[in-house]
């Protein structure tokens, strides 16, 4: 990816900075000095190829999960499938403070963590190197001015397509039409994507074994049905 392309991509589908909420408890604020290091993706430095080896020889492949919020999702995702690596990207620092808390307790080898800008973190990462890619309810940024801010740009799905192997998917859950509506427009129109729903209940209901999110229980609660979207990396 040139200099370029990597700095347009930075500019649209960011995560605008990291945030906070309430404060941190002391022992949170600990493993964001102590643990968090020792998980971090350093892309600073080159990426491995095959990126599998950020994890160790006992990982065959690798998937990332952006802004993966407490984490729930993520951490049931790694446990299930102990041969997969999984990378979180989440900006928010409560957020990361929590998958940490979990971590600390009941450690996964095959986890990985970035706290900054997916964007950043796609450039990073090697062509073809990741067999899935999840966005579960993302920030919908409802106003129209803001859509701007929404992950789900050209750029992004672009960036998306090139570090998908072939066949690999790009899965989307969001509890907002709008934005459901907004992806499905941005994702079919690439020629790198298919979506591979054949009938109606294939994005109405969950797919085999997801995690169901604090966020979604929520939704759920408030009368909101998410969206389960999935899209198929074609082969080049």
């Amino acid at each position: 990816m040139t200099p370029e392309h990597s700095q347009k991509l930075r500019a649209q589908g960011s995560f605008f900075g990291r945030r906070k909420g309430h404060k941190l408890r002391h022992h949170q604020a600990d493993l964001m000095v102590s643990l968090l290091p020792q998980l971090t993706v350093d892309i600073g430095t080159p990426a491995p190829e095959p990126i599998a080896r950020l994890f160790g020889s006992s990982v065959t492949s690798a998937r990332l999960e952006i802004g993966f919020g407490g984490g729930e999702h993520l951490l049931a995702e790694a446990a299930g499938h102990p041969a997969a690596g999984f990378i979180g990207c989440e900006p928010y620092v409560n957020g990361m403070a929590k998958i940490l808390s979990s971590l600390d307790t009941q450690p996964l080898p095959n986890v990985k963590l970035f706290a900054g800008d997916a964007a950043e973190l796609l450039a990073w990462l090697p062509q073809a190197s990741l067999q899935r890619i999840d966005l579960i309810h993302p920030d919908p940024w409802p106003k129209r001015r803001h859509w701007k801010r929404r992950f789900v740009q050209d750029e992004t799905v672009a960036a998306i397509a090139r570090v998908l192997a072939d066949h690999g998917e790009f899965r989307f859950v969001s509890d907002i039409d709008d934005y459901n509506a907004w992806t499905l427009a941005h994702v079919v129109r690439s020629a790198d994507f298919s979506w591979t729903a054949e009938r109606a209940d294939d994005w109405r209901k969950p797919w085999p074994g997801f995690t169901m999110t604090r966020y979604g229980r929520k939704a759920e609660r408030e009368g909101r049905q998410a969206t389960y979207l999935i899209f198929r990396r074609r082969e080049r």
